[in-house]
């Protein structure tokens, strides 16, 4: 690591979602393992998850947020909420999310309030619907920021330009 970086402020928001201790029965006796599911963002509208394993708490954490700065994705953002109501699923693992109008906050459960404070969202209303396991849920969150279209890209699926959709 150079010098340079240690200096500057980091530059992501880490948010520890679910940490897991897990057992092996060798001969010996029991063997524990940790995994750890952590979210990334850098409250501007960047936002990714990452699951790590690993025999130590320190370095299953490590390798979780390794993996969420490399998996970041854009999450369309407007006035500090949703452009629209999305369904996301993943497995049994339904998330419904909302926007609200401002000063209502983040209503939301541990797995997707993670999301969106990490993703920089102040305002939104969410359900979460059917499995309620962190990572199924946070999985069931990104497919519906994936689905999420911002009011650019509607108009040019449309084939006019954002005056002639706003008036």
């Amino acid at each position: 690591m150079r010098s340079d970086d240690r200096e500057q402020p980091k530059e992501f928001v880490e948010k520890l979602v679910k940490l897991n201790r897990t057992a092996k029965t060798v001969k010996g006796g029991r063997r524990m393992a940790f995994s750890a599911l952590t979210v990334v963002g850098d409250q501007k509208g960047r936002v990714g998850y990452g699951f790590g394993k690993a025999n130590d708490v320190s370095e299953a954490i490590r390798k979780s947020i390794d993996r969420a700065k490399r998996n970041l994705v854009v999450f369309p953002m407007k006035n500090g909420t949703l452009p629209h109501e999305m369904l996301g699923n993943f497995k049994s693992s339904s998330v419904l999310i909302r926007p609200a109008c401002p000063g209502t906050g983040v209503i939301a459960g541990g797995a997707v309030r993670a999301v969106m404070d990490a993703a920089g969202i102040t305002d939104v209303v969410s359900k979460s619907l059917g499995s309620n396991a962190s990572v199924n849920v946070v999985r069931a969150t990104f497919d519906a920021i994936s689905k999420l279209m911002d009011a650019r890209t509607v108009a040019k699926n449309r084939g006019k330009t954002l005056k002639d959709l706003w008036g």
